[in-house]
């Protein structure tokens, strides 16, 4: 006989499947589109795309370190391959994914996934709301068309029914939590959009007219690219940029995801599964991926937290390909182009707005200029540059906080008790703390509270040294932490007459 324990454990993992496949199908709705259009930017086969996705979504959520996140063929890696794939054609952008895929394992291997650390949280919130913007703006295309006079905003009856649906998605998406939570919001919203239409024939533009998602099963073939050097220097420089931005976002996603999760993720891991889903998706004749933010935040909406949910997500896809394009093709863009505006809104760091005049004004610089970096040009130079800022920042007010105390001994030396960082930037005014002309024949520093960062203190200490020899006085130092003398004994400075 059960016990009403047991029950409850084994009703709960009924929910949570239950979530996890409904989170899943939703996500897998969101990612073909998605994949579609940036198969499209790197001007390839949409098919490239959708292979990538199933492949790259599978792999990472079966072996990946976040489970929840939603990985597939993302724009920011198509971007940067346009101009490969326009001069050398699409076994180089294969040829390329294979090798960014084998830098992003290495990256992994060496265990550099912790170096994400080194992201200050304004740049974070500067990438969720430049990425926010920009699945926004993605969202814009589907309410244009091609004519014989070229790409054209959609103008009355078609431009009124597509508002009124992407409404009408919204507005689902937002109410049906308030009267149920029995199936992903989204997901009702995309199926009941698609039977909507279709019930009333209404005219709208659906995904088929994007492009035709049917095919076959991928086939396992190595790039027909010559195995020679002059290749590898065609698809060297845009394999490691593909690596260090599918690193970046996958790795910033990964942060985000714990924090609504309130769960710790293993980026090592992670850039592991990521680096050998890439190197599979080349030789089965799939672009490159990272993860996805906005499909990432649909997955954990809809209740998506295991594995199951990201697994279910690529072999939809596959699925879709398969035997379901002909529903899957029915799909109105409207639908999909609302639930991903409900996405930007969710993902937009709105807090951050509120604390833009709170906040030091470096970090609303940075906030600011990673969002826009990010919306105008890519995330890797968006992230660069906010931590560059923010690096600069932090060392300016180190500088800064350097100062000394002094005192005088019994004996009349004079001792100077200098507190903070002696780093790069600090010298100079380290430098100004002291006055050999002025200064009796011997001087004391007690560096109890003197952290030694670099060779540039060390150098320091030696001009110093050097400025009160030159004048005919003595320094002597004590109190040198264990730490600062290793780093003082392994350049051969001499301080052992500080004592």
């Amino acid at each position: 006989m059960k016990t009403g324990s047991s029950l409850q454990r084994q009703s709960r993992f009924a929910h949570d499947i239950k979530s996890n496949v409904l989170a899943g199908l939703t996500s897998s709705f969101a990612l073909v589109p998605e994949c579609i259009a940036f198969a499209l930017v790197a001007q390839v086969n949409p098919l490239m795309g959708l292979y990538g996705a199933f492949m790259i979504c599978t792999i990472t959520a079966l072996f990946g370190g976040r489970p929840g996140m939603i990985s597939g063929a993302a724009g920011s890696m198509a971007v940067v391959i346009v101009a490969l794939v326009v001069q050398h054609g699409a076994q180089y952008l294969l040829a390329t994914v294979v090798l960014s895929g084998l830098i992003m394992a290495t990256f992994g291997l060496l265990k550099l996934g912790k170096l994400i650390r080194m992201v200050p949280h304004p740049v974070m919130l500067g990438f969720v709301n430049g990425l926010a913007i920009i699945i926004a703006m993605a969202q814009l295309e589907h309410f244009k068309h091609v004519t014989t006079e070229g790409v054209q905003w959609l103008q009355g009856t078609e431009l009124y029914v597509m508002c009124g649906l992407v409404a009408l998605t919204i507005g689902i998406v937002y109410l049906l939590p308030r009267l149920t939570k029995a199936i992903p919001p989204a997901l009702a919203a995309i199926v009941g959009i698609g039977v909507l239409c279709q019930l009333l024939h209404i005219p709208t533009r659906t995904l088929g007219d994007m492009a035709h998602v049917a095919g076959s099963l991928p086939v396992f073939q190595i790039p027909a690219v010559p195995m020679t050097l002059e290749t590898l220097g065609i698809v060297l420089p845009y394999a490691v940029l593909m690596a260090i931005v599918g690193l970046l976002e996958t790795l910033l996603t990964l942060n985000l995801t714990d924090e609504i999760t309130s769960t710790q993720g293993h980026p090592n891991r992670e850039c592991l599964a990521l680096g050998a889903a890439n190197v599979v998706s080349g030789l089965f004749g799939g672009m490159g991926g990272c993860a996805m933010i906005g499909q990432t935040m649909i997955n954990l909406s809809s209740g998506g937290r295991t594995r199951l949910s990201g697994v279910v997500s690529g072999v939809m896809i596959l699925l879709f390909i398969l035997f379901l394009s002909p529903l899957i093709e029915r799909i109105p863009l409207a639908a999909l182009a609302g639930v991903m505006l409900v996405v930007a809104q969710q993902t937009f760091a709105w807090g951050s707005l509120r604390i833009l005049g709170k906040v030091p004004r470096s970090d609303a610089v940075v906030i600011i200029a990673v969002t826009v970096i990010t919306v105008f040009t890519d995330l890797a130079i968006a992230v660069l540059c906010g931590i560059v800022i923010a690096a600069v920042n932090f060392a300016w007010q180190h500088a800064r906080d350097i100062h000394a105390d002094v005192t005088a001994s019994t004996s009349g030396d004079k001792i100077y008790i200098p507190r903070g960082t002696l780093f790069f930037a600090s010298t100079t005014r380290f430098h100004e703390l002291f006055d050999p002309l002025k200064d009796p024949s011997r001087i004391v520093i007690d560096c109890g509270h003197l952290h030694l960062a670099d060779h540039s203190a060390i150098a320091a200490l030696e001009a110093l040294n050097r400025r009160y020899e030159k004048v005919g006085k003595q320094i002597a130092f004590i109190n040198v932490s264990p730490r600062n003398q290793r780093l003082l004994q392994r350049v051969g400075f001499d301080f052992a007459s500080a004592s």
